[in-house]
């Protein structure tokens, strides 16, 4: 009882005015994240689908789905989607010294692992709904796979 006037006057007046315009500021990093998540998946999948107009090899689709379902830990492929929160570490800072935030490091940690979750829950949706039509008619395999990618983007 007695701390809890004085916590709820601190929060009040210092940090509660500042809540929306931080969360703005922090969301911008994080949602261009999380769109070069979806562009990268994009990409992917759109190479697929080139590759299987050129070659029209089925085999060699069922091989290119299967690096796709390693695509969330291809550091390499992922990395343009982790740089766009590091930006995080410089917004963040500002915040350190004015709200005495700490563990920087692990919010944009959490922050990648949710963009890895989310390709992985996304390659596997492909996957799983793409499968089935590997087993179809090769000409309409490409029309196939460009609406599963459309349902998983959705």
């Amino acid at each position: 009882a007695t701390v809890s006037e004085p916590a709820q006057k601190c929060c009040t007046e210092n940090i509660q005015p500042f809540l929306t315009s931080i969360l703005e500021e922090l969301m911008g990093p994080v949602s261009s994240g999380f769109i070069e998540v979806r562009s990268l998946f994009d990409r992917e999948v759109n190479e697929i689908i080139q590759d299987f107009h050129k070659s029209h090899d089925m085999m060699k689709l069922k091989e290119n789905v299967d690096q796709l379902v390693n695509l969330p830990f291809n550091s390499v492929k992922m990395e343009p989607c982790y740089l766009k929160v590091n930006l995080l570490q410089e917004l963040l800072q500002d915040l350190k010294s004015r709200f005495k935030v700490y563990h920087i490091d692990f919010v944009i940690q959490r922050t990648q692992n949710f963009m890895q979750e989310l390709m992985e829950n996304a390659v596997y949706t492909f996957e799983q709904l793409f499968s089935p039509s590997l087993q179809a008619d090769s000409a309409k395999v490409a029309t196939t796979i460009e609406k599963v990618k459309l349902r998983v983007l959705k």
